[in-house]
C-alpha cells in the first residue's frame, strides 16, 4: 500500500511480513502481509489525512565535504589570501603567520587540489635532484654503488626534505652518466615536467652544469663548479677544512703525516688535498706522501695499504672523506697498529661512518643538511622570483674531536 503525499510519486513504504501461526486451512508458517495500518510500523506517524512521516527515505548517505581554503582561514584565523600565499610558496609571508597556517593545514587534514593550482601557478610541485657523473660506469662500479652507500647523499635529501616537503614539493632523483642520458634528462626538464634542479656533480670535466646554465631554468649546484658557471651553487670551504685536519694532527705531536685523498678530477677533493699540503708546507712539513682513493670504503683500505708498504713509520694520516677512512682504520687494525697510540687517523665529513669506526673518528664536520635546506631555499627564490643566479653561498666547517686522533 502506497501512503499518498500529494501530487507526484512517493516513497514506496512496504509493511512487514509476519509469521502465521496457523489458521484453518492456511498451513503453519506461511508468509502473510497485512494492510499498512497508521501506527503499526515503528518510526512512522500520521502527520495529517493520508500524510505520514518515518525514517524511510530514498536519499543517498550523506557524504563529509572537503576541507577548503575558507575552512583552513577560519581556523588559523587569518584570510583566505593568506592561505594561498602559504600554500603557494610565497616567501614574503610573516613566519608567526605561516606558522598558524600550517598548524591549521595539519589539524583540518587539507589536501591541496594540486591540478588547480597548477593551472594558476604554472607549476608542477616537483623538483629533480640530479647526480651527474662524467662517463657511464657498471652498476656495480662506484659511481652507482655511492649514491645508495654513501651517507653523503642520504644527508643532502633530507635536508632537501626537510624545505620542500612542509610546501608539498616532491624530489625526483634521477641520474645522468653519459651523452644519451644528459640529452635525455635536459629535454624531461626543459618540458615543465619539475619546476628546478638541485645538481650534484663533482667531476670538472662534466658537461651538465654547462648544459644547464644554458636553460631557463632554476637551478642549484651542490658544490662549486670547476669552471666559472653562471649558476648558484652551496659549498663547505675545503681548503680551511683540510687546514684544521692538519693542525690537529700536529697538535697530537704527529710529525710523519700522510694523506689519503679522493679522485683528483674532482674539484673537492683538489682543494682538500692542496690544503691540507700547504697547511703542513706552512709548518715546516715540505713532503707531504699521499695517495688516492674514490670515496669509497675499500678505496680508503686499500689507499692505506700502499701507503703502510711505502712509508711504514708514519704515525698520521689525514682521510679525504669518512667512509674511506673507515676501510683505512680496518687496514690499520689488520696490521697491527693502534688507533690512535700508533696512527692518528682524522676524516672529513662528520658523517655516520665517522661513529661507526672504532675507536670513534675524529672529523672535519660539513654541514650538510644545512648545506642542502639551503640549496632548497635558493631554488624556491628563484621559482618563486624568477631572479637567477642568486649569490653562491659557503659554509664554514669545524673540527669534531673524538677518539681516533
Amino acid at each position: 500500500m502506497r501512503p499518498s503525499t500529494g501530487p507526484g510519486p512517493s516513497p514506496c513504504v512496504t509493511a512487514p511480513a509476519y509469521e502465521s501461526p496457523g489458521r484453518p486451512g492456511r498451513p503453519a508458517g506461511t508468509r502473510s502481509v497485512r494492510p499498512f495500518v497508521p501506527g503499526s510500523v515503528p518510526g512512522f506517524e500520521r502527520t495529517g489525512p493520508q500524510r505520514y512521516k518515518g525514517t524511510v527515505t530514498t536519499d543517498p548517505a550523506p557524504r563529509s565535504r572537503p576541507v577548503t581554503l575558507e575552512h583552513v582561514a577560519r581556523a588559523a584565523g587569518v584570510s583566505r589570501a593568506t592561505v594561498s600565499r602559504v600554500i603557494n610558496g610565497e616567501a614574503t609571508v610573516d613566519p608567526r603567520l605561516r606558522k598558524l597556517v600550517e598548524e591549521a593545514i595539519a589539524r583540518t587534514s587539507y589536501v591541496p587540489n594540486r591540478a588547480a593550482r597548477s593551472l594558476v601557478t604554472r607549476r608542477t610541485d616537483s623538483v629533480a635532484l640530479v647526480v651527474s657523473e662524467q662517463e657511464r660506469r657498471d652498476v656495480t662500479g662506484p659511481f652507482v654503488g655511492r649514491i645508495f652507500t654513501d651517507p653523503y647523499f642520504g644527508r643532502v635529501l633530507t635536508g632537501l626534505l626537510e624545505v620542500l616537503r612542509p610546501r608539498g614539493i616532491q624530489v625526483m632523483l634521477t641520474l645522468a652518466d653519459d651523452e644519451a642520458s644528459r640529452a635525455q634528462l635536459l629535454g624531461y626538464l626543459q618540458q615543465g615536467h619539475v619546476d628546478g634542479v638541485v645538481l650534484i656533480s663533482s667531476h670538472a670535466r662534466d658537461p651538465l652544469p654547462g648544459l644547464l646554465s644554458r636553460t631557463a631554468l632554476p637551478a642549484v649546484l651542490a658544490a662549486r663548479p670547476a669552471a666559472p658557471t653562471p649558476l648558484t651553487y652551496v659549498d663547505v670551504d675545503q681548503r680551511a677544512g683540510a687546514l684544521l685536519a692538519a693542525e690537529r694532527l700536529l697538535a697530537e705531536g704527529r710529525r710523519r703525516i700522510a694523506t689519503i685523498a679522493g679522485p683528483q678530477d674532482m674539484p673537492l677533493a683538489q682543494e682538500r688535498l692542496s690544503g691540507f699540503r700547504a697547511a703542513l708546507a706552512e709548518r715546516g712539513h715540505a713532503e707531504v706522501p699521499w695517495t688516492e682513493g674514490d670515496f669509497t670504503q675499500a678505496s680508503g683500505g686499500a689507499a692505506m695499504k700502499w701507503l703502510l708498504a711505502e712509508h711504514p713509520d708514519l704515525d698520521g694520516v689525514f682521510v679525504a672523506n669518512d667512509l674511506m677512512a673507515l676501510g683505512a682504520v680496518t687496514t690499520l687494525h689488520r696490521a697491527g697498529r693502534r688507533v690512535p697510540e700508533d696512527v692518528a687517523v682524522v676524516g672529513f665529513d662528520d658523517s655516520v661512518s665517522a661513529l661507526a669506526c672504532d675507536p670513534p673518528l675524529t672529523t672535519v664536520r660539513q654541514p650538510v643538511e644545512e648545506m642542502a635546506a639551503e640549496m632548497a631555499r635558493l631554488l624556491l627564490r628563484q621559482i618563486e622570483s624568477g631572479e637567477r643566479p642568486l649569490p653562491s653561498v659557503v659554509f664554514h666547517p669545524s673540527l669534531v674531536v673524538r677518539q681516533s686522533g
